[in-house]
């Protein structure tokens, strides 16, 4: 199992009422984890795009972000988690451009994930005509199996869709080495895994909430992913991920950060925007918060495999639980509510003691599958 961040512009309002250059430093850090992390012996670093999403994301033109990385990194993978290829969020050619683009500049350790967005607030704002969020898997879905089509033919025959056209021409530049980077989806329910395995496409699980939700959603993935008709040139056969992670010198070091870290508010946002989810019971309709997170809840969300938290051993043994479920990469979104050495504390403690126990090969994953194409 590999290991990576996610990183999102969270820019809380108790953050930018106590300094007016906020969104700014908190943008700055995160740009750090990610070279931290880079150092560490994390393999991927995700930056997510969200659009009109106050203080949960202010990551919108993560293009720039991710051009930036690939010249402050070294060796980690830096992917889009996602980038929207709907015709009216970002044009299918251009997106095609810039994941060319960025597999240069990044020397091939661009991973393209794309996805529908999360949430009504953000999509239906560029789609206002269109009724609900359901219309949108139309869109993706006549739009997925182009951009390899662009990429690898020397002149892009042309396209005739129901939400987009383009006459013949050549779209520039190619992606950097073999074939084009590895392609991702960004999954929420158990049949979208299984319709991303039929495509050859690794998924981003951004929604899993706990060990036991990965468990099956990821045998019908790697059932489904045995037939695949891939769109692209080879089979991401992949599964990522998510957990929240705070690991520290000492267990009660570690529960103390969590419990004062003011997860409750960006959970609470969470729900606020990505109402495509699947709703928990008992989480309460916004500008209702989540109630505070004490040390006793930190606990139960550590015994429930809701969050990873501990020192260096107790978080060893809480990654091999997602390992054991199947999970082919380990995604860690950063309390960024808490002081960013506590956050440093965390990538450094994993890097030295967790990662080295699990992942001990040297090459990328994805990286493998794109070096299979003959």
């Amino acid at each position: 199992m590999e290991f990576g961040i996610f990183i999102q512009g969270y820019v809380p309002r108790s953050r930018s009422q106590a300094d007016p250059q906020a969104e700014h430093h908190a943008l700055m850090e995160e740009m750090d984890y990610v070279v931290k992390a880079d150092k560490a012996g994390f393999k991927y670093a995700w930056v997510t795009e969200h659009h009109f999403l106050e203080e949960y994301s202010h990551i919108s033109a993560n293009d720039v972000v991710i051009g930036y990385l690939t010249h402050a990194t070294e060796r980690i993978h830096v992917g889009s988690g996602i980038f929207n290829p709907l015709p009216k969020v970002n044009h299918p050619v251009k997106v095609a451009e810039r994941v060319a683009m960025l597999d240069h500049l990044s020397g091939g350790r661009f991973e393209f994930g794309t996805g529908r967005g999360a949430g009504s607030h953000e999509i239906l704002g560029f789609l206002p005509d269109v009724a609900s969020m359901d219309a949108t898997k139309e869109m993706w879905e006549e739009t997925i199996g182009e951009f390899p089509r662009m990429w690898l033919n020397d002149e892009y025959p042309g396209f005739t869709g129901k939400h987009w056209t383009l006459p013949p021409r050549k779209v520039l530049p190619k992606p950097y080495g073999k074939a084009h980077p590895a392609m991702w989806y960004a999954a929420g329910s158990p049949a979208s895994y299984e319709m991303a395995a039929r495509k050859g496409l690794g998924v981003l699980g951004f929604s899993v909430q706990k060990v036991s939700d990965m468990e099956w959603v990821v045998a019908s993935y790697k059932d489904a992913i045995r037939e695949a008709e891939p769109v692209g040139a080879f089979v991401n056969d992949n599964v990522m991920v998510t957990s929240t992670a705070i690991c520290a010198e000492t267990s009660a070091e570690a529960r103390r950060i969590a419990a004062a870290g003011g997860l409750n508010y960006l959970q609470s946002l969470l729900f606020r925007y990505h109402d495509t989810f699947p709703r928990p019971e008992g989480i309460p309709v916004w500008p209702e918060l989540l109630p505070e997170y004490s040390e006793e809840l930190i606990e139960l969300l550590i015994a429930e495999e809701l969050m990873i938290c501990g020192d260096p051993d107790e978080v060893l043994k809480q990654c091999k639980r997602w390992e054991s479920a199947g999970a082919d990469q380990l995604v860690f979104g950063l309390p960024v509510g808490i002081p960013p050495e506590q956050t440093a504390q965390t990538i450094n403690l994993i890097g030295e003691h967790v990662i080295p126990k699990i992942d001990t090969d040297p090459v990328h994953r994805t990286t493998r599958f794109r070096q299979s194409v003959g």
